[in-house]
């Protein structure tokens, strides 16, 4: 099957590596390349990965734009295959291929549309999220699915453990997806619109935890989800960290006000929340180096 492959994110990756091995990438459409270090651009992960493997690469500002549109057309693929691309793929490029557009999405349709379903699954506290394969329309992830997988969401996992697993489970399955539509074999359901929920784009604010409004399972939610973009931050010791990792503690009333050090553990810290203590593992004070809990508010005592 002849294909033009549209990602950016490393989710898409697995799923590049796949078609390479199994079908004919014609190109890789791609977002440009960002500011690195000293200035100089970065590559984007699946803009590196279609590198290494020798394909052509396209980097439009705007795949939208009609020049952009007739380079891809001009290839004629049989079908646009899609993967944590970043930008609403139009109509005029949709329905040129004679299989449209086939969209590889980490969550279980109608679940968690959107920009950020895996950190939005996580924030939720649901059990089991999953890959969707769908048929691709103008709007955002409403297109029949033709086929879903389901994966559990463990206690450990943070959004991206859970994006490679996803991932990888993507990857497979869109070339089963592909075998049978390219065989006439199978057909996409549509999604049900009653069910449907939203994650939208990550904003920096999401990260900010005021301990007197949470419970310590929505801190352990916020840690988890929110890595490696846009962190969790929060007050201690006199000023506001980056929470890097931690766990749940006990529940039910905590011993302390919400933000108060209750305990220290080994080199964590308990800080009570609204409903039980989170044990703070690991911070980076502004402007240091991440370190324990515990070193960084012994050194806070120093400095006081």
């Amino acid at each position: 099957m002849r294909i033009v492959f549209c990602g950016t994110a490393d989710f898409a990756v697995p799923s590049l590596h796949a078609l390479v091995g199994a079908h004919e990438v014609l190109a890789v459409v791609t977002q440009p390349d960002r500011a690195g270090s000293r200035g100089r651009p970065a590559a984007r992960p699946v803009s590196a990965a279609a590198s290494l493997l020798g394909l052509r690469v396209l980097r439009p500002e705007r795949v939208r734009a009609a020049e952009t549109v007739a380079e891809i057309l001009d290839l004629s693929p049989d079908v646009l295959v899609v993967a944590a691309y970043g930008q609403i793929i139009p109509a005029s490029l949709l329905e040129g291929p004679r299989l449209g557009g086939v969209n590889v999405h980490g969550s279980l349709l109608p679940r968690w549309r959107g920009a950020a379903p895996v950190a939005a699954s996580i924030l939720a506290g649901d059990q089991a999220t999953g890959v969707s394969i769908m048929r691709m329309e103008v709007g955002l992830d409403t297109g029949p699915v033709y086929a879903a997988r389901e994966i559990a969401i463990t206690s450990r996992d943070t959004t991206p453990l859970l994006t490679d697993r996803l991932a990888a489970h993507g990857a497979s399955l869109l070339l089963d997806v592909l075998d049978g539509v390219g065989a006439g074999a199978l057909d996409a359901v549509p999604q049900d619109e009653s069910m449907a929920t939203y994650a939208p784009r990550l904003a920096r604010e999401d990260g900010s935890v005021d301990w007197a409004t949470v419970t310590a399972v929505e801190v352990g939610r916020l840690v988890r989800a929110l890595q490696p973009w846009p962190g969790t931050s929060a007050p201690l010791g006199g000023q506001t960290v980056r929470l890097l990792a931690g766990e749940v503690g006990e529940s039910g009333q905590a011993p302390g006000a919400p933000g108060q050090v209750v305990a220290t553990v080994g080199e964590g810290v308990d800080v009570a929340t609204t409903a039980g203590t989170y044990r703070v593992g690991f911070v980076q004070p502004p402007g240091g180096r991440p370190m324990s809990a515990a070193a960084y508010l012994r050194g806070r005592r120093t400095e006081a």
